[in-house]
């Protein structure tokens, strides 16, 4: 299993296919892992001509780290030591869901190496929503850890080690299903710290303040690294973010709402990866 070491000892594991420029998948961190938006990123496999990467998040898929808050520059860090490791000097950056807050961090804190961003479904606030649609999840994991205790979450996490399938065992619930270790280290806790880290983490994946979450407001107004947004059309993914982003970034293009319909996948296809080719660096090609 090839893994990247950080300096704190976390273990990012991540994985190559194909060949080709390289594209560096980030999914929702709610499938559990980078690969968990199989029509987005079926697409970019299955039309070949790419390399592909894929680095699990911290707690998620096979990386294991720390008991921590939650950091977007942290977990920005952790994929360029992937690509640094992968010797990867550019990259596309083909992201889904709560992956386009890491997308985009990427592209704030080393906009050199990252050549195009493709971001579908980004998340996001605008008027339609507030941050209780995002803290719901942690909500039921404090309640469940005030109700069951950390024995409680434990169990939950053995019944599915996914934060999105089973809210009760947190966002840690991958680490706990597969590593011993770490579940004796969070059992040893007292609930109110446990609590408290779930806090940390909650306003470290869902701050107050900027509608992307992960960069600031008007970073957007001066990026200029290619995007292609796909909007999204529910309450954690609102159209309003992905038209406001379009707007305000300098070199965005949007797509219609309709573009995962299923008369319209083959041109949306089409679009993607003529896109991502457009972007590619001549010398790549």
């Amino acid at each position: 299993m090839p893994t990247t070491e950080r300096a704190d000892g976390a273990l990012i594991h991540h994985e190559t296919h194909g060949s080709g420029f390289p594209v560096l998948l980030l999914g929702p961190t709610g499938a559990d892992g980078a690969t968990g938006e199989p029509g987005l990123f079926g697409t970019v496999r299955d039309r070949g001509g790419f390399r592909l990467i894929t680095a699990d998040r911290r707690h998620t898929g096979g990386s294991r780290a720390p008991l921590a808050p939650f950091s977007y520059a942290e977990a920005a860090a952790d994929q360029l030591a992937v690509l640094d490791d992968l010797g990867v000097a550019s990259v596309h950056v083909v992201a889904s869901g709560d992956g386009s807050a890491l997308a985009l961090r990427l592209a704030y804190e080393a906009p050199g190496r990252v050549a195009s961003l493709v971001l579908r479904n980004p998340v996001g606030r605008d008027s339609t929503n507030t941050l209780g649609s995002f803290h719901a999840p942690y909500d039921e994991a404090m309640r469940l850890a005030r109700a069951e205790g950390l024995e409680g979450v434990v169990e939950a996490a053995a019944r599915d080690g996914r934060f999105g399938a089973e809210p009760g065992a947190g966002p840690f619930a991958r680490q706990l299903h597969d590593d011993p270790a770490f579940r004796d280290r969070l059992l040893s806790l007292r609930r109110e710290r446990y609590i408290a880290a779930l806090v940390r983490h909650r306003d470290g994946v869902w701050p107050d303040g900027t509608p992307y979450f992960s960069v600031p407001e008007e970073w957007a107004r001066t990026c200029d690294t290619p995007m292609l947004i796909l909007p999204g059309a529910d309450e954690r993914h609102p159209e309003g973010v992905a038209k406001a982003l379009a707007a305000e970034a300098v070199r965005a293009r949007l797509l219609d709402p309709g573009h995962d319909a299923p008369e319209n996948r083959a041109r949306t296809a089409e679009i993607l990866i003529r896109f991502l080719t457009e972007h590619t660096p001549r010398e790549s090609r």
